[in-house]
């Protein structure tokens, strides 16, 4: 049987994560590749559920409470989704993972990496993507996007532009022997582009022991 490959896109607000997801995706589909996307926080009726929490701009929650949600609707899809698609040798894409909590909750709201990165090795079971392509993007550029859409903005959205920024720059340091960064501020099929071709070098080097 075929091995599963994960790639995770990351990035800051508005950077086009979901824009790419959706045309790798279509690649994917043309080539005849069984794939599944997914969305964090979400993709099983609990993490929907919690997503729903999450994004509520009328709620107010304490940096370690927002910490857990987001980890309790991960594990949930890592459970559910995730690997038993990768034990089916599927390509999974996934709309942020890992290192978007790393971003928010250690760049943006300060809680102890350590703590984060010991929460997520629980939550997940240390699975650990094969590729995580980084979109980076001025936190601002992609917080005007959004607006331009008339999109309302969710209560992670609303933080602050300070907030943001501490994001996109936890996002800028990241690095790892599997994370690749691409500049999202060029136009939409240059991104497309940039990450299929990166995405095609990488599949054959996937080592098997992320999945435990």
């Amino acid at each position: 049987m075929n091995s599963g490959f994960f790639l995770v896109v990351e990035g800051t607000e508005g950077a086009g994560k979901t824009t790419l997801i959706r045309g790798l995706a279509s690649r994917l589909a043309e080539a005849g590749r069984d794939r599944v996307l997914v969305r964090e926080p979400g993709g099983t009726p609990a993490a929907e559920r919690i997503r729903a929490v999450l994004l509520d701009p009328g709620l107010a929650m304490e940096p370690v409470s927002e910490l857990y949600l987001f980890l309790a609707a991960r594990a949930d899809l890592v459970a559910a989704v995730i690997r038993p698609a990768l034990e089916r040798g599927g390509m999974v894409l996934a709309d942020r993972f890992e290192l978007s909590t790393e971003a928010y909750q250690c760049g943006g709201r300060g809680l102890d990496r350590e703590l984060v990165r010991g929460a997520n090795r629980a939550a997940t079971g240390g699975l650990e993507p094969d590729l995580t392509l980084v979109l980076d993007l001025a936190p601002d550029l992609g917080l005007a996007r959004i607006r331009n859409s008339g999109q309302a903005l969710d209560r992670m959205e609303q933080a602050g532009l300070e907030f943001h920024a501490r994001v996109a720059e936890a996002f800028r340091l990241a690095t790892g022997p599997n994370l690749v960064h691409l500049d999202a501020s060029q136009r939409p099929e240059q991104v497309l582009q940039a990450a299929w071709s990166e995405l095609a070098r990488r599949r054959q080097a996937a080592p098997a022991s992320n999945r435990h």
